[in-house]
């Protein structure tokens, strides 16, 4: 792992934040999509020779601190029996959606053996970029991949999971044990191919209330995060006020959306380690306002333990230039 990585995980000080990109291999990138005028986007992720390559692009224009699989949150739907599509205009489609609280019994298939794929595309990353670049793996957390199970697509509310919470509230556990021990092992499997972070994205978690965040999400995070012995990073949207429930997870580091004021996330999270969290949009601006943003998050998150990323994934309709601006600000903060 690259050593100014590793050492912002831990807390220590740094010279200057390591960088990377939530969904910095993708669509904004020309080379990427001239790739996928020839390949669809389940093709992508299950090739890995393709996907190699698509995690390498950003890497080889702005040489990032960390290099992100190329892959989906969703494909831990296929080992509990769930089939998936990405359409068009409308994002994942789940095409046998739970339909009732007895779809939430499932059995799990051999993560190593239908997700093969990923391995193996960890497996090359790691070897090509040895200890210049940390890889990072990732997965979907337990509430958000339910809420798509049971949405059957995505949805500003995901009201379906939510209302199996008050309707049936064992099948709504059922379900997210089941993504629980799905996730352990795929998370395992990541580790054991050569991972050196994984991130567990739970981006809609931040849907329920406190109390219900705390009692049924927290534990199965921690199963999750305690299951592996590489560093880890979590990250769920609008917890701003509730990011001591992100603390309980036992993640390494918290990664924080743009919502987020990091003055208040350290007094909140006190000694954790934290990611972020410039607001993706900003990077439509020109780039010297880019630069400008980007060194207000590095000042206000110190010197260390600060890993500098977005608030959230970046646009596919991003300037390349001002990602590129976002990249050597951090470098040049030395």
């Amino acid at each position: 792992m690259n050593d100014l990585f590793r050492k912002a995980v831990r807390g220590e000080p740094v010279d200057r934040p390591p960088v990377w990109m939530m969904r910095q291999a993708g669509r904004y990138l020309p080379e990427y999509r001239e790739i996928r005028e020839s390949h669809s986007f389940q093709e992508a992720i299950s090739t890995p020779d393709i996907a190699t390559e698509i995690s390498l692009q950003p890497y080889e224009r702005f040489q990032p601190d960390g290099v992100v699989m190329y892959s989906d949150i969703l494909t831990v739907l296929e080992p509990l029996g769930f089939s998936y599509h990405i359409e068009s205009g409308v994002g994942p489609v789940i095409e046998n959606p739970v339909s009732s609280p007895a779809d939430t019994h499932r059995e799990i298939g051999d993560v190593r053996e239908q997700l093969w794929y990923v391995g193996e595309l960890i497996e090359r990353l790691t070897a090509t970029l040895g200890d210049e670049a940390a890889v990072l793996g990732f997965a979907g957390g337990p509430f958000t991949l339910a809420a798509y199970a049971c949405e059957g697509s995505t949805s500003r509310s995901f009201m379906a999971v939510r209302r199996l919470r008050a309707e049936a509230p064992a099948a709504f556990e059922r379900l997210l044990d089941a993504f629980t021990d799905v996730l352990i092992e795929y998370c395992q499997y990541q580790e054991d191919a050569g991972a050196d972070v994984i991130q567990l994205f739970d981006t809609y978690a931040g849907l329920l209330s406190p109390t219900d965040y705390a009692e049924y999400i927290v534990p199965r995070h921690q199963r999750i995060l305690d299951a592996v012995d590489v560093p880890t990073i979590v990250f769920v949207r609008n917890m701003s006020g509730n990011l001591e429930l992100l603390a309980d997870s036992g993640a390494d580091v918290v990664s924080l959306d743009w919502t987020v004021n990091i003055d208040t996330a350290r007094d909140q999270l006190g000694d954790v380690a934290i990611q972020g969290n410039l607001d993706p949009a900003l990077l439509y601006g020109d780039p010297e306002t880019v630069r400008e943003r980007t060194r207000e998050v590095i000042d206000a998150a110190g010197d260390t333990g600060h890993i500098l990323n977005l608030g959230h994934g970046v646009d596919r309709n991003t300037p390349v230039e001002n990602v590129a601006a976002f990249f050597e600000t951090a470098k040049e903060s030395r």
